[in-house]
Protein backbone atom coordinates (compact mmCIF):
# COMPACT_ATOMS: atom_id res chain seq x y z
CA UNK A 1 0.00 0.00 0.00
CA UNK A 2 1.31 3.44 -0.88
CA UNK A 3 1.56 6.25 1.60
CA UNK A 4 -0.59 9.35 1.40
CA UNK A 5 -1.52 12.34 3.53
CA UNK A 6 -4.85 13.89 4.41
CA UNK A 7 -5.60 17.20 6.10
CA UNK A 8 -6.76 16.89 9.70
CA UNK A 9 -7.99 19.87 11.72
CA UNK A 10 -7.32 19.82 15.45
CA UNK A 11 -9.45 21.92 17.80
CA UNK A 12 -8.14 22.82 21.24
CA UNK A 13 -10.23 23.23 24.42
CA UNK A 14 -10.54 27.00 23.85
CA UNK A 15 -11.63 26.55 20.22
CA UNK A 16 -8.29 27.33 18.56
CA UNK A 17 -7.84 25.34 15.35
CA UNK A 18 -4.86 24.10 13.40
CA UNK A 19 -4.89 22.06 10.19
CA UNK A 20 -2.02 19.70 9.43
CA UNK A 21 -1.27 17.22 6.68
CA UNK A 22 -1.17 13.85 8.42
CA UNK A 23 0.40 10.73 6.98
CA UNK A 24 -2.25 7.97 7.05
CA UNK A 25 -0.66 5.09 8.97
CA UNK A 26 -2.93 2.10 9.60
CA UNK A 27 -0.03 0.39 11.39
CA UNK A 28 -0.05 3.07 14.10
CA UNK A 29 -2.67 2.61 16.80
CA UNK A 30 -2.91 6.29 17.72
CA UNK A 31 -2.57 9.56 15.87
CA UNK A 32 0.75 11.29 16.59
CA UNK A 33 0.92 15.09 16.64
CA UNK A 34 4.07 17.13 17.27
CA UNK A 35 4.10 18.25 20.91
CA UNK A 36 4.45 21.99 20.11
CA UNK A 37 1.22 21.89 18.08
CA UNK A 38 -0.73 20.26 20.92
CA UNK A 39 0.76 22.66 23.46
CA UNK A 40 -0.19 25.66 21.26
CA UNK A 41 -3.77 24.38 21.17
CA UNK A 42 -3.85 23.95 24.96
CA UNK A 43 -4.07 20.14 24.90
CA UNK A 44 -2.71 18.49 28.04
CA UNK A 45 -1.61 14.89 28.50
CA UNK A 46 -4.06 12.55 30.23
CA UNK A 47 -1.39 9.93 31.02
CA UNK A 48 1.72 8.32 29.61
CA UNK A 49 1.72 4.97 27.91
CA UNK A 50 4.26 2.56 26.47
CA UNK A 51 4.83 2.90 22.73
CA UNK A 52 6.73 0.31 20.67
CA UNK A 53 8.72 1.93 17.89
CA UNK A 54 9.52 0.42 14.48
CA UNK A 55 13.02 -0.52 15.68
CA UNK A 56 11.54 -2.56 18.56
CA UNK A 57 12.41 -0.08 21.32
CA UNK A 58 9.71 0.78 23.88
CA UNK A 59 9.34 4.33 25.18
CA UNK A 60 6.74 6.07 27.36
CA UNK A 61 4.93 8.87 25.54
CA UNK A 62 2.23 11.30 26.74
CA UNK A 63 -1.30 10.59 25.48
CA UNK A 64 -3.97 13.27 25.26
CA UNK A 65 -7.39 13.94 23.79
CA UNK A 66 -8.21 16.58 21.20
CA UNK A 67 -11.22 17.27 19.00
CA UNK A 68 -10.62 16.80 15.28
CA UNK A 69 -12.28 17.16 11.90
CA UNK A 70 -11.37 14.80 9.08
CA UNK A 71 -12.75 14.23 5.57
CA UNK A 72 -15.74 16.52 6.14
CA UNK A 73 -16.94 14.47 9.11
CA UNK A 74 -18.32 16.24 12.19
CA UNK A 75 -16.02 17.24 15.03
CA UNK A 76 -14.99 14.13 16.96
CA UNK A 77 -12.73 13.61 20.01
CA UNK A 78 -9.63 11.50 19.31
CA UNK A 79 -6.76 10.19 21.39
CA UNK A 80 -3.33 11.32 20.25
CA UNK A 81 0.26 10.85 21.26
CA UNK A 82 2.50 13.85 21.87
CA UNK A 83 5.20 13.32 19.24
CA UNK A 84 8.62 14.82 18.74
CA UNK A 85 8.67 18.37 17.38
CA UNK A 86 10.30 17.39 14.08
CA UNK A 87 8.26 14.26 13.32
CA UNK A 88 5.47 14.39 10.73
CA UNK A 89 1.89 14.08 12.01
CA UNK A 90 0.46 10.56 11.67
CA UNK A 91 -3.23 9.63 11.42
CA UNK A 92 -3.54 6.28 13.17
CA UNK A 93 -6.11 3.50 13.28
CA UNK A 94 -7.94 4.78 16.37
CA UNK A 95 -8.73 8.06 14.60
CA UNK A 96 -9.87 6.28 11.45
CA UNK A 97 -12.18 4.10 13.56
CA UNK A 98 -13.53 7.14 15.44
CA UNK A 99 -14.51 8.74 12.13
CA UNK A 100 -15.77 5.44 10.61
CA UNK A 101 -13.26 5.71 7.78
CA UNK A 102 -11.23 3.05 6.03
CA UNK A 103 -8.35 3.22 3.56
CA UNK A 104 -8.73 2.71 -0.17
CA UNK A 105 -5.13 1.78 -1.02
CA UNK A 106 -5.64 1.85 -4.80
CA UNK A 107 -7.11 5.36 -4.94
CA UNK A 108 -5.07 6.46 -1.89
CA UNK A 109 -8.00 8.02 -0.11
CA UNK A 110 -10.17 7.60 2.96
CA UNK A 111 -13.69 6.28 2.47
CA UNK A 112 -16.68 5.93 4.81
CA UNK A 113 -17.42 2.50 6.23
CA UNK A 114 -20.28 0.89 8.12
CA UNK A 115 -20.26 0.31 11.84
CA UNK A 116 -20.59 -3.38 12.69
CA UNK A 117 -22.52 -4.93 15.58
CA UNK A 118 -22.02 -8.67 15.27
Amino acid sequence: MGQFTRPITLIGPSGERETLDGLVDTGALFTVIPTPVLERLGVRPLRTMPVRLANGAVERWPLGQVDAELEGQPRTPILCLFGSPDAPPLIGAHTLEAFLLTVDPVEQKLVPKEAYLM
